[in-house]
Order: C-alpha cells, then structure tokens, then sequence
C-alpha cells in the first residue's frame, strides 16, 4: 500500500538529515503542510530546535498580492516558517525522491476570528468559537475558497489534502482547553456546535430565539451527566422535525462549500492534480475531518483521508462508493506519546485493506520519537 508521512516545514528547513530520514521510512510520498493553524510542535532531532511555537493561522509561502483588496486574508508565518517554507522543504524533500503533495488547513483559524469576530461560529447561549469560522457566510466562504485554491496548488505538488473542509464546532485543540471536565458526547457535541450568527439564524427557516431555546434546554440533561443517545437524542431534544431542519441547513452548507472549493483548486491546477479531503462519513459531524457524504464527496474529489486512529475505522461507507481509481486513505498517528501504536502498523494497514483502504497516511514523522518511526519502517517492509 502507497503511505505518505505528513510533515511540516520546520521539521525539514534546517535539518540537512531530514528529507533522507523521512525516505527511509519506506514512504515513497509526504504531505506537506502548506496552510496550518496555531500550535506548538514538537521537534525532536532539529539541529537548532525542539519546540516551534506557531502563534497564529498562517500560509507557509508568500501569498499572493490579489489578497490585498480582500477583506479576508491570509497572513503570512513568522519567525516559525519565514519565506517561501514550503517551497524549501518541498524542494529538499523532492531531492530525496519523495513526491510533495500540500496540505491545507482551512476553516480552522484563530487569528481569523479575533481580528472578525462576527466571522466566527456563534452557540446557542451567545459565545464565540473564535477557532471556527462560519462556513454559511458568504464572505468566509469566499476567503476559504481563494485560499484553498491558492494553498493547494503550489508549484511541483502533484495533488493536494484539504482539511477542515466544513463545519468545525466545540470541540478544538486549543491552548490551555479546558472543555473535558463534561462529556458531550455526539449529541452534545453537535447542539454545542450549531451556529446562531445572522446568516445561520436565517438559514435554518425556524424561528432563532426558538431554536436557541430548544437547544438550551436539550443540553441541559447532557449538563447533568445523561447517557449520550447520539442523533437520536438530538432529535428527542428538539424534536425530529427541527432537528432534521438544523441538519438539512448545515449538510447544504457543507456540501456547497467542499463543491466550490474543489472546482476552486481544480481551475487552478494543471491536469492530473489530484484532491482529497480529510473526511468522516457522518455528515453532521464536525472538526478537522469534515462530516460528508460518501457518495456525493467521491462524485467530486479524488478520495479522502479517514481517521482511524482510535480503532474505529470508517472506511466501509466511502468503499461501498469507490471507483476504481478512487483513493481511500486509512489515516494512523504513529506518534505514541500522542496516542499512537505504530507498532501495530502492519496489522492495522492489514485490517484497513480489507475495509477498502488504498493507502495510508501517517502522522506525523516529524513529531514522532526515534522509536516511533524504527517502528513504522518495520511496519511498512513489505506492504
């Protein structure tokens, strides 16, 4: 099976060792990241660092002028990745023989929603997700649609992975969280994460103070410990009619979006560039792996990336829709200290085969330890 490592630039601009390391692996491709959210990574075998501190959301390469005359904007990295990051790792990385497909992050953005607030996602007791922009507005729409076509097509890339192509809610590796001490659940987590500003409250065809209301007094069971009932305690909360009308209004919205960003990224790249988003089968989930539908995302991408780094996998949906060129990566973090095992990398690629996975994807060979990718290069001999 064809794997790729995800990378970021830090972990190669300065590591003459990097590109050949990451060969090694057995990897034939990485995906680069080419527009990133905050963090703070771990480098654990640069010659000049161990601890990059990403302040804010930023594109790893210089963006381009027509920004200029926009509202919404990318900013440039700092110190972090300064200049053209991504084209000089991709080019030290291709030197090494691997194939560079950018990475993109889109509507996951903290630095968007402090400069706009009225950008971000609004919940149904008033606070901001400063994190999650409002993917129902027209003007963000068009931001993430410029910046995924933008993004992902940098020079010599030969396809793409679009991530956070839809709604991103509650939950949100963010510094400090704090969010853990109740457990939501999927039901909580999706009446935690419908979205109140104007454009939704008009959106959904139902009265908004209503609805907000509704929401509210759904949550209330889930404040107090109630077993989490999934989509059927949504619609027990609030009633299946307005639950379904919540649904319809943000799988439209999703699915409109992921149809223009693609068409984006396509008229931009030259023939043959390939697309995948980051996906999860179910539609009204949120986060980095956007909730689709199978079926409809296969019609317009090249295949998805699905994660199954909890045991869980959710393969079996997209494969029932493959073609037979369609990609469908099995996606495992192989970092340990994160949760990982890639000790058992050959038998979970095994078990992702035969729910249809084509590929693999790692993460992250960049952040893991010495042990971490001995273990992936032992479990990648031979696949």
């Amino acid at each position: 099976m064809r794997a790729s490592a995800f990378v970021y630039p830090w972990d190669v601009n300065g590591d003459p060792e990097a590109p050949g390391r990451i060969a090694s692996l057995g990897v034939p491709q990485v995906t680069l990241a080419a527009a990133y959210h905050s963090t703070r990574a771990l480098t654990p075998r640069h010659p000049r660092h161990r601890i990059v501190t990403a302040e804010y959301a930023a594109v790893l390469y210089p963006p381009g002028g027509f920004w200029s005359a926009r509202d919404l904007r990318p900013h440039p990295s700092g110190d972090w990745a300064p200049g053209d990051a991504f084209g000089e790792a991709a080019s030290a990385l291709g030197s090494a023989g691997l194939e560079v497909h950018s990475w993109v992050v889109l509507a996951h953005n903290s630095r968007l929603g402090a400069e706009h607030p009225d950008t971000s996602v609004v919940n149904a007791y008033g606070d901001r997700y400063p994190w999650a922009p409002c993917i129902a507005q027209p003007r963000v729409r068009a931001y993430l649609t410029a910046l995924a076509a933008e993004a992902a097509v940098r020079p010599g890339a030969p396809g793409t992975e679009l991530e956070s192509l839809g709604w991103y809610g509650l939950a949100h590796l963010h510094a400090h969280d704090k969010t853990g001490g109740v457990g939501l659940g999927e039901a909580g987590q999706y009446l935690m994460s419908l979205c109140f500003c104007p454009t939704c409250a008009e959106g959904y065809g139902l009265d908004a103070e209503e609805l907000a209301s509704r929401v509210r007094a759904a949550l209330e069971p889930v404040w107090r410990g109630a077993e989490d009932g999934g989509w059927g305690s949504v619609e027990r909360g609030l009633g299946a009619d307005t639950a379904a009308a919540t649904r319809a209004w943000r799988e439209s919205v999703a699915r409109t979006l992921q149809e223009e960003a693609i068409t984006a990224v396509r008229a931009a790249a030259p023939a043959g560039f390939r697309v995948l988003l980051h996906a999860d089968p179910v539609p009204y989930h949120c986060g980095a792996n956007a909730g689709v539908d199978p079926a409809h995302i296969l019609s317009r991408a090249d295949g998805v990336v699905v994660p199954c780094m909890d045991g869980t996998h959710r393969l079996a949906p997209f494969a029932e829709h493959a073609g037979e060129r369609t990609v469908l990566a099995a996606n495992f973090t192989v970092v340990s200290g994160m949760g990982g095992h890639p000790e058992h990398l050959a038998a979970d690629a095994a078990r992702a085969r035969g729910e249809g996975a084509t590929e693999l994807r790692l993460y992250h060979a960049g952040l893991a330890s010495d042990a971490d990718l001995a273990a992936v290069r032992e479990g990648l001999t031979g696949l």
